[in-house]
C-alpha cells in the first residue's frame, strides 16, 4: 500500500493506459481523481474503481476548463496525464494540418496545461507523470505527427523536471499496447497490427495497458527519479 492516502489525478483516465494506472493506484491506498472528455466513460470508470474514486469531465484542449478544473479539487499527490485521441497515422502528403493540430493539442497542449494550473496544488513529494511513445525513437513511415509528438514530451520532461524541482516529472514511453487508441483502424488492420506486433516483441505477446501502468506506479512512488523516460515497450526498440 505505498501510495495509502495519498491522492492521484489521472487525466484520461477512465479508459486503456489511463484506466489502468487508476486501478492500480487505488489498489495501492490511494483516492484517485479520474477525468475524461466525455460524461458516459466518466460514468463507466466509476462502476469499475472503487468506491470512493472522483470522476469530472474535462477537456483537456480548453485551457480554461484545465484552470477550472484544478482550481475545484484542490490539493493532490500526483498527476498522471494520458488523455488523448487515437493515434494519428497518415503520410506526410494525406495529413491534415489542422487534424494534426488537433492530435497535438489534447497530448501536447493538454499536458503542458495541466502541468501548469496544477503544479501549484501538488503537496510536498508530489510527482507528475506524462505520457509519450517509442514513436519518438522509432518512427515508422506515416507516424511524423506522432514522432514529432513524442520527441516533444521527452523534451517537455526534461525542462519541468529542471524549472518545478523538487516536484519531480517524469514520462513513460509504451510501445504498441492493446488500447482504444487504435480504435479508428479498420479492425482487420488493427488485427494485424497486433498479430505482427507480438510476434516480432522479444517478450512475445502484446502489451495490455496493466503492463504498462506500473510503471506510472514506480514514477509515483519512486523519489529519487526525475526528468526520466520510462521505456515500456517489450523489447520493441531493439528489434
Amino acid at each position: 500500500m505505498a501510495l495509502q492516502g495519498q491522492r492521484v489525478v489521472v487525466i484520461g483516465g477512465t479508459s486503456g493506459i489511463g484506466l489502468a494506472v487508476a486501478e492500480g493506484a487505488a489498489r495501492e491506498g490511494a483516492r484517485v481523481v479520474v477525468a475524461s472528455r466525455r460524461q458516459e466513460s466518466v460514468d463507466a470508470a466509476l462502476k469499475v474503481l472503487p468506491e470512493g474514486t472522483e470522476g469530472q469531465v474535462l477537456d483537456a484542449s480548453d485551457e480554461d476548463a484545465v484552470r477550472g478544473f484544478f482550481t475545484r479539487i484542490g490539493a493532490f499527490d500526483h498527476l498522471v496525464y494520458t488523455a488523448g485521441d487515437s493515434i494519428l497515422l497518415e503520410t506526410l502528403a494525406d495529413t491534415d494540418i489542422a487534424a494534426a493540430r488537433s492530435f497535438l493539442d489534447t497530448r501536447l497542449w493538454g499536458a503542458y496545461a495541466a502541468v501548469k494550473y496544477g503544479a501549484g496544488s501538488l503537496r510536498p513529494g508530489g510527482s507528475v507523470v506524462l505520457t509519450t511513445g517509442t514513436a519518438g525513437r522509432r518512427p515508422l513511415s506515416g507516424s511524423s505527427v506522432a514522432s514529432a509528438l513524442c520527441g516533444a514530451m521527452e523534451s517537455l520532461t526534461r525542462a519541468l523536471a529542471v524549472e518545478l524541482a523538487p516536484v519531480r516529472v517524469n514520462v513513460v514511453s509504451p510501445g504498441v499496447v492493446r488500447t482504444e487508441l487504435w480504435r479508428d483502424l479498420p479492425e482487420p488492420v488493427r488485427e494485424e497490427l497486433f498479430r505482427s506486433s507480438a510476434e516480432s516483441l522479444p517478450v512475445g505477446r502484446m502489451g495490455e495497458p496493466a503492463d504498462v501502468a506500473e510503471a506510472y506506479l514506480y514514477l509515483m512512488r519512486g523519489g529519487y527519479s526525475t526528468g526520466s523516460v520510462v521505456v515500456v515497450d517489450g523489447g520493441g526498440t531493439l528489434v
